[in-house]
């Protein structure tokens, strides 16, 4: 599954740049969420994911909370339309909690870690979330180099839990989609590689097809 990155779309015009993506063959779409506390950067809010969703009624929204104190922003995330609340693990003292909460509004849950992160303290939460974010590069601010030093840590969690969705997000794009997916990641955030392509579509279905590939080849080895 491929889900774009709208970090770096055109603000301007968002709900038709999302349109745009998902016309082009989008799974999902990824919304980053920083508040300036997390993560240096600072970037939008649920009035924004509520306007969204507004005119998007049926796309897949994973939001990614970069943001200190997740749990605070649950309630209002749930009611603005997201389908996902991807938090991450060394945000909060309330893990737990956190995804309790989520789960109880409905959302999905997502968790993430950064890239200094053990992954082995996933572990603990595996079961009661429906998917791992795995960050290759260091979150808040689009554009930066993939670091292909993340992928034991997919390959570790893929080779235990083979049916848990991973999803790694960060310089992700054709010139190393294969390694990505290879190495067990099934969910794909791409924002500069899909979102300046002069082909998005032609870019997604790449992408699209590199992951499909992998997980047949898997399906077959076993």
């Amino acid at each position: 599954m491929i889900g774009p990155s709208i970090l770096n779309a055109d603000l301007s015009i968002l709900r038709d740049e999302c349109t745009n993506l998902l016309e082009s063959g989008a799974d999902y779409l990824h919304l980053d969420v920083m508040d300036g506390h997390f993560v240096p950067n600072l970037t939008f809010g649920h009035p924004v994911v509520k306007c969204l969703r507004s005119h998007i009624k049926d796309a897949f929204f994973d939001m990614h909370m970069m943001v200190d104190q997740p749990e605070k922003w649950i309630k209002d995330m749930h009611e603005s339309g997201a389908t996902q609340f991807t938090f991450h693990l060394e945000a909060t003292e309330q893990p737990e909690e956190c995804i309790r909460k989520i789960k109880e509004t409905g959302m999905k849950v997502g968790l993430g870690i950064k890239p200094k992160t053990p992954v082995e303290n996933l572990l603990p939460f595996i079961n009661d979330i429906d998917m791992a974010l795995i960050m290759t590069v260091e979150p808040g601010k689009g554009g930066q180099a993939f670091m292909d030093d993340m992928m034991p840590k997919v390959k570790f969690l893929r080779d235990k839990f083979q049916y848990l969705n991973i999803e790694v997000d960060g310089g992700v794009g054709p010139a190393n989609i294969n390694i990505c997916a290879d190495n067990g990641a099934n969910m794909i955030v791409a924002g500069t590689s899909i979102i300046k392509s002069s082909n998005r579509k032609e870019t997604i279905n790449l992408l699209k097809k590199a992951v499909h590939d992998s997980i047949n080849s898997r399906l077959v080895s076993q």
